[in-house]
């Protein structure tokens, strides 16, 4: 697992690879928080991910929040794996997987 944070003049992203979970939830959302703060569009990247729990899918929902709230941008972006894709689904996040694929 890792997450890492990739910041340009334009863009923050995230990258997420591998199992993410409540053991690098700590790490996500202090990175989360610091790409919401730098005022730029965020774009979580989850090409590489090859799970995610509860927990990141909450912290992802609530980065999501926290953007548009302030105005700023996020999106997902990413070839997400299928399991990706419905677990995010089961956890009745539907329009997160439409921002999926409207970003690609």
């Amino acid at each position: 697992m890792s997450v890492t944070l990739e910041q340009n003049d334009v863009l923050s992203m995230i990258h997420l690879e591998g199992a993410i979970d409540i053991v690098s939830a700590g790490e996500l959302k202090a990175l989360l928080l610091e790409a919401l703060g730098s005022g730029r569009p965020v774009r979580a990247v989850l090409e590489g991910t090859t799970g995610l729990d509860v927990t990141a899918m909450q912290l992802l929902w609530a980065a999501r929040q926290t953007a548009r709230a302030s105005e700023v941008g996020f999106a997902i972006g990413g070839q997400a794996q299928e399991r990706i894709s419905a677990a995010l689904a089961a956890a009745g996040l539907e329009d997160f997987m439409a921002e999926v694929v409207a970003n690609e």
